[in-house]
């Protein structure tokens, strides 16, 4: 193990093949894992850190270093952890969630308290106590006389054994039966926000402000979501707590995003000539072609130059195959976003990650779990709330009014902020709430809400391995576009022309004009006359 250490390290004597051949199985497994968080590999993040070790360290304490190493690696150094361990010790760590209820919108009455003990009881121990019954108060100005109606809230004692406390004041009453003060009208301090915490009622204060998101959370240390949060860590992270609190998610919190609306729209493909789709030099024909082998069937742009000159006698460039592919992806965008077809009540949706200039960004579905159309598609470098919300806000865009849509989803937060805001912009206008939000978290069934949705999870899923199949070929993309391009075309390949074996070989959004055309490149060719007619 020590050896591998050091040969990873590059500081070992042995060199060329042998040191490919000498490394643990498991250990080239793991440097060989791509992480998905971050541009860079997880084996050039731990090259990177051996080669600083080895700057700053001698030979002699590069041993002692990785002599320390293996006593982690054994369990013999309790106060050193890996970072798997302080996970599995402290699983409420940084762990951010949405809270599903929204605020109160109006101050809540004030909660009345239950009496203590009652009035009739405590006469009897007075009466036992002293030998006497405990009389009413003696009045001696009857402006000051209160009525029976009026009950102590600590005994419930009627109004003739209750007296103003604070003379002409007369805010301020005791009860002689419990001898404890109350207050004649219950007031409660406004806050600064019209926002009140919908478990406890109290006024919610401005804890963030930016220039897209404002924050409130609540101060009540009585709120039962925060007791119930507390309660919910362990000895290690209420510990820890103490130290770092605000690493726990706690206290209920609202967000509302501050959206330009203009921006909420899904990444459409950019070209300088869309009338080149028109006037190509090599036909029709050879279009359809381009798009057949290079989108429906998934070669790359000079894969698809090679067939087209040695099986059909076409001479092309590779260029001139993405140059048509991107000018039939403009018209093909538009022609997706009028044909989406309608919206099925169960809805998956998920993102899965592709590779532009050798970084992470993010392709983003949704599907219908029952005509297994793709309802809106996306390209993102993150996976923030914006983007959750443009590819859920394009879903709805067709959906009719007073129509609630279950969404499948995994425990990505960003999905549970964008539902709470799509929901609460149509409480707001007093329509109904279009999205219920349904979770499948981890690989395995661990609550009732994942084995019951987890069948509709894996159709997204299975859609995901589609669409990278018909990535592979690109090995990742130069630019931003490209991805969008590809993106477009293939869900105009998926819905229109791709035939599902659930919906027997049938396409999931049928179009009367494509029946009669048997060739593929023929039905994309004719994809392009309608794209044309709309675009006009």
């Amino acid at each position: 193990m020590l050896g591998c250490w050091l040969r990873a390290a590059g500081c070992g004597a042995s060199a060329g093949p042998q040191k490919e051949e000498r490394r643990c199985p498991e250990q080239t497994i793991r440097l060989k894992k791509v992480s998905p968080y971050k541009g860079d590999t997880a084996v050039e993040r731990i090259l990177s850190l051996v080669r600083w070790f080895c700057r700053q360290l001698s030979l002699e304490e590069l041993f002692a270093a990785a002599a320390i190493i293996l006593e982690v690696l054994n369990d013999d150094r309790p106060d050193i952890k890996c970072k798997d361990s302080f996970r599995l010790e402290h699983p409420n760590y940084r762990k951010y969630d949405v809270d599903p209820d929204p605020p109160l919108t109006e101050c809540p009455a004030p909660k009345r308290r239950q009496p203590d003990t009652d009035w009739k009881t405590l006469r009897e121990i007075y009466r036992l106590n002293n030998g006497k019954d405990l009389q009413p108060v003696k009045r001696r100005d009857k402006s000051t006389s209160i009525l029976n109606s009026i009950r102590c809230p600590h005994c419930n004692a009627p109004g003739k054994y209750i007296y103003y406390n604070d003379g002409k004041i007369r805010s301020q009453l005791r009860c002689k039966v419990c001898n404890t003060l109350s207050q004649t009208c219950y007031h409660q301090r406004p806050g600064k926000t019209d926002l009140w915490c919908p478990h406890c009622g109290s006024a919610l204060y401005l804890w963030k402000k930016s220039e897209i998101i404002t924050s409130y959370k609540c101060p009540s240390d009585n709120c039962p979501a925060y007791l119930a949060a507390k309660n919910k860590l362990n000895s290690k992270e209420q510990k820890l707590q103490n130290q770092k609190s605000s690493q726990f998610k706690l206290r209920y919190q609202w967000r509302e995003y501050h959206f330009d609306p203009k921006y909420l729209v899904p990444a459409s493909p950019q070209t300088s000539d869309i009338g080149r789709i028109d006037r190509i030099h090599a036909g029709s024909e050879t279009l359809g072609l381009v798009l057949a082998l290079n989108i429906s069937y998934g070669l790359s742009a000079r894969m698809t130059a090679h067939m087209l000159k040695n099986v059909f006698q076409i001479s092309i460039s590779h260029q001139t195959v993405l140059n048509y592919t991107y000018a039939a992806a403009v018209l093909c965008h538009q022609f997706n976003l009028h044909h989406k077809g309608p919206i099925d009540s169960r809805i998956a949706a998920d993102e899965t990650y592709i590779r532009i200039l050798d970084r992470w960004n993010y392709t983003w579905f949704t599907i219908g779990t029952n005509s297994r159309a793709i309802h809106a598609y996306h390209v993102s470098d993150s996976r923030g709330t914006r983007d959750a919300l443009i590819s859920l806000k394009e879903t709805l865009r067709t959906v009719p009014e007073n129509i609630v849509i279950e969404l499948i989803g995994d425990g990505n937060p960003a999905y549970d902020s964008a539902v709470h805001v799509i929901n609460d912009e149509a409480r707001k206008q007093n329509k109904v709430q279009p999205l219920q939000r349904r979770t499948v978290i981890g690989l395995k069934n661990e609550d009732s809400e994942s084995a019951e949705y987890r069948q509709f999870k894996q159709i997204i899923e299975r859609l995901n391995r589609t669409y990278k199949f018909h990535t592979r070929s690109r090995s990742g993309f130069k630019d931003f576009n490209g991805a969008v391009v590809l993106t477009a075309l293939f869900v105009t390949h998926y819905n229109f022309l791709r035939p599902h074996s659930t919906l027997r070989y049938r396409c999931p959004v049928h179009l009367m004009d494509l029946d009669n055309i048997r060739t593929i490149q023929g039905r994309w060719n004719k994809i392009l006359d309608m794209a044309l007619d709309i675009a006009a």
